[in-house]
């Protein structure tokens, strides 16, 4: 037996410690800023350079922010205080949680042979708004709004993320860019020329597709499995699923571009609303999952609890009671919520050797991992590239099939518990319908029997009911004991089994008393040679306790349907007829009297 796996406490609350300070870093840190505001870091590119040989150029390296205390008034204002303008804190393509508008400057240069269309393409869908004004010799040449607040008949450059087109000629220019956000900052900002920008936006749209349609095959399997087994299990798994796929279609502009599009409200909303509904359904499927004895009534009420609240704070955010800000602090907290509510009865179920505790467990190291991240793009300590970008959806999709491994475990272990409920109830059945002494039917497995048999008898398939006595038992008891007895009794029911066939049937309802049901009889005359067969095999003496012992049998029988076609009537006449057989002097075999009908 394999050994249970040995966790410590101490380490759930190493967990617990760990989520806790991810959500302070995340909560009370400020927005991102320079180290040295007043002069631009050594080395810092001055401005960035399209070259012939350039597909694509990554634009923070050589993007300056404003850091004056004068609010900016427009681009005209912005170009008068260009010395206030620092290079970028940093090379990780953020500015972190900024609550008001961010003025930046972006120096180029074309060279030579680099003429043409460019395309600026931010790749973080939920930037609400950038205003760019692309200048040169302080002229203004060209202008663009993007982000998830422009419609889509607005957008120059239609897609997930924003993006513009600029046409650029051999010189320099200044792109001013005002953005807001209520959300993270996070420019990972990029120059290509068109065929660059459209094959990396297809390897996206395609990763996106994969993505989705994973979840959507998990999100339709569970729906009907909860439709199929009404295990209320898939259908909280069916919540936590839609709303982990909810927040990745708006984080990554696929719900915008395919299912929502330009409904502001529900685009302002839907990040707030699938992270709550993934929370309440995290919190009703630990529940549900580490429900069990060994967890306390007040532990079941708090994560059902935990669930409405996420309902109520839905519910004030849609009616425009809470602000965005106070549902993103709240959902810092509540996401977290259920699994370090859930981390004891994991561990401890991990320890037990339980596939669901190390199954959960896992998963909420996975989440830690890609919420570490998240907070660390966010926070400017992690450099945004393809993989820090999609880490929380990556481990969002295996999250998710860490649970539905979960899920499958619940079910096989409530097959498994079904199947042994089967064996269970047939031993049950076996052990009410069987005489425990000689293994024969009892009288329930005969009434059993004759109920399914008696409704076929018919001329040519006669069913013969032998009421079965023995001669000379209870001497045999008397002397010898009970013991021996039973001995004798179980010899008696091998050498019945011996003398019938396979579909007949044989069972001891009594003391010495046995009643013998013989199918498919052609004719009254096979049900009599029946009858005088197994009076002559109790001729020879039975071996029992080493020495042998006689006894004869006396047998009356009526037959189905000359005699009867309900099973209490022939037993009652095959039971009569035994008793004239008795008292005609034993070992006999009587017919029941014929008939009145």
């Amino acid at each position: 037996m394999r050994a249970p796996l040995r966790l410590s406490v101490p380490a759930g609350w190493l967990a617990c410690a760990v989520w806790l300070c991810l959500v302070a870093l995340l909560l009370v840190g400020g927005p991102v800023r320079a180290q040295q505001p007043a002069a631009p870091s050594a080395g810092a590119p001055a401005e960035l350079v399209l070259a012939p040989g350039t597909p694509s150029a990554p634009a923070w390296p050589a993007l300056q922010r404003y850091e004056g205390a004068e609010p900016l008034r427009d681009w005209t204002h912005a170009s008068l205080w260009r010395d206030r303008f620092v290079p970028m804190p940093g090379v990780n393509a953020t500015l972190g949680l900024q609550p008001e508008p961010v003025w930046l400057r972006l120096p180029l240069r074309v060279l030579p042979g680099a003429e043409g269309v460019w395309v600026l393409d931010i790749d973080y869908p939920p930037l609400n708004l950038v205003s760019l004004y692309l200048v040169r010799d302080d002229m203004l040449v060209a202008q663009d709004k993007i982000g998830n607040h422009i419609t889509r008949s607005e957008r120059r450059q239609p897609g997930r993320a924003p993006a513009t087109q600029f046409t650029l000629s051999e010189g320099r220019y200044d792109l001013w860019l005002q953005v807001q956000t209520s959300g993270a900052m996070v420019l990972p900002m990029t120059l290509s020329r068109t065929a660059v920008f459209y094959a990396r936006a297809l390897n996206e749209q395609m990763l996106q597709g994969l993505l989705t349609g994973l979840a959507l095959c998990l999100l339709f399997y569970s729906l009907a499995q909860w439709l199929t087994l009404r295990d209320t299990l898939f259908l909280k798994y069916s919540l936590l699923l839609l709303g982990s796929l909810c927040f990745s279609l708006q984080l990554f502009g696929v719900g915008r571009q395919y299912l929502w599009g330009d409904w502001p409200w529900i685009e302002q909303h839907a990040a707030g609303f699938s992270a709550l509904a993934a929370a309440a359904g995290s919190f009703l499927f630990i529940e549900h999952t580490l429900r069990g004895p060994d967890q306390a009534r007040w532990w079941r009420l708090a994560m059902r609890g935990g669930a409405a609240l996420c309902g109520l704070v839905a519910l004030g955010y849609a009616l425009g009671l809470l602000p965005l800000r106070v549902v993103t602090a709240l959902m810092s907290v509540l996401g977290v919520v259920p699994a370090l509510m859930g981390l004891r009865g994991a561990f401890r179920r991990a320890r037990a050797g339980d596939q669901v505790g190390l199954t959960l467990l896992l998963a909420w190291a996975v989440y830690v991992l890609a919420t570490a991240v998240m907070i660390g793009v966010i926070r400017g300590w992690m450099p945004v590239n393809f993989w820090t970008q999609h880490a929380f959806q990556f481990g969002a999709t295996l999250d998710m099939l860490l649970f539905m491994r979960v899920l499958g475990l619940r079910t096989h272990a409530m097959a498994q518990a079904a199947r042994q409920a089967r064996r269970d109830l047939g031993v049950m059945a076996s052990l009410a319908h069987t005489d425990p002494l000689t293994g024969l039917p009892n009288r329930r497995g005969l009434n059993a029997a004759l109920a399914d048999t008696l409704p076929h008898a018919g001329p040519g398939r006669l069913v013969a009911l032998y009421v079965l006595d023995l001669d000379g038992f209870k001497p045999v008891n008397d002397r010898y004991g009970h013991d021996v007895g039973d001995e004798l009794l179980v010899a008696v029911a091998q050498r019945l089994r011996a003398h019938i066939r396979s579909s007949d049937v044989v069972a001891r309802v009594g003391g010495d008393e046995f009643v013998l049901m013989a199918t498919a009889l052609p004719d009254e005359r096979s049900a009599h040679e029946l009858g005088v067969k197994l009076c002559d095999a109790f001729v020879p003496p039975f071996e029992v306790a080493g020495a042998p012992v006689r006894v004869g049998l006396t047998a009356g029988y009526a037959l189905s349907p000359l005699d009867g076609r309900e099973a209490v009537e022939l037993l009652k006449r095959a039971d009569a007829a035994m008793y004239a057989g008795k008292q005609a002097g034993k070992q006999q075999l009587v017919r029941a009297a014929p008939s009145a009908i």
